[in-house]
């Protein structure tokens, strides 16, 4: 049985009526409004490399160059992960903050943003299966792929394994466990429509996660595994 939200599209792409238009081109020219001003600069430091060194697909020109745009973002991608991840680690270490916590809410928060962009999109064209498809695919991707790669290159590489060191990871894990089963029961029990009483169970089940892992983390909780 899906998950679909009858009331935000009708399934075949429209909402509200309003076909979908064609994605307009890159436009890297200064706004008119303080607004748009203000979100310029904040996201110019990530789209002026992008616009300088990748071909715009929107364009009639850059249609043909889609496979080096595509692999010019993972390229990217990997590059900001990278400046990502370092940063959170200079800002955790400057105020005493764990590595593990920092990954733990600012980074997975941080890495969700497209994941959460993605679903609002879908959801709101009526595809709620895929909004939720969407979530759980990613992180189990996340799971199986995004932690095995990099440990089997750094195995080839230097030839040790990966040590982690974390207390309270093996209940953390379980807690995980626990909450995939909660989120299938809340949306069973909410009749497979996502609305607002579905949303704030998640955000309940989310805030929970995080206190009890960080409990675990700072041995509030001690974990007997």
């Amino acid at each position: 049985m899906g998950v679909v939200d009858p009331e935000v599209g009708d399934g075949d792409g429209d909402v509200d009526g309003v076909e979908d238009e064609d994605p307009e081109a890159l436009d890297m020219s200064w706004p008119d409004s303080t607004r748009k001003r203000v979100t310029y600069v904040l996201v110019a430091p990530i789209v002026f490399p992008l616009w300088l060194t990748l071909p715009d697909t929107r364009t009639p020109r850059g249609k043909k160059f889609f496979p080096v745009t595509f692999i010019g973002s993972i390229v990217w991608i990997a590059a900001y992960s990278y400046l990502m991840v370092w940063w959170a680690d200079v800002a955790g270490e400057s105020v005493s903050i764990p590595p593990e916590v920092m990954g733990l809410t600012f980074l997975a928060a941080g890495t969700s943003i497209p994941d959460l962009i993605t679903s609002v999109i879908v959801a709101r064209k009526g595809f709620g299966d895929m909004a939720v498809s969407s979530s759980v695919g990613s992180n189990i991707f996340d799971v199986t792929v995004g932690l095995p790669v990099p440990w089997l290159l750094y195995g080839i590489i230097y030839g040790q394994p990966v040590e982690v060191n974390s207390v309270g990871m093996v209940c953390s894990i379980v807690i995980l466990f626990m909450m995939l089963i909660f989120v299938i029961l809340s949306i069973a029990c909410f009749r497979w429509k996502m609305n607002k009483g579905l949303g704030l169970t998640m955000f309940l089940l989310y805030f929970v996660f995080v206190a009890v892992s960080l409990m675990f983390e700072y041995e509030v909780i001690t974990c007997p595994v």
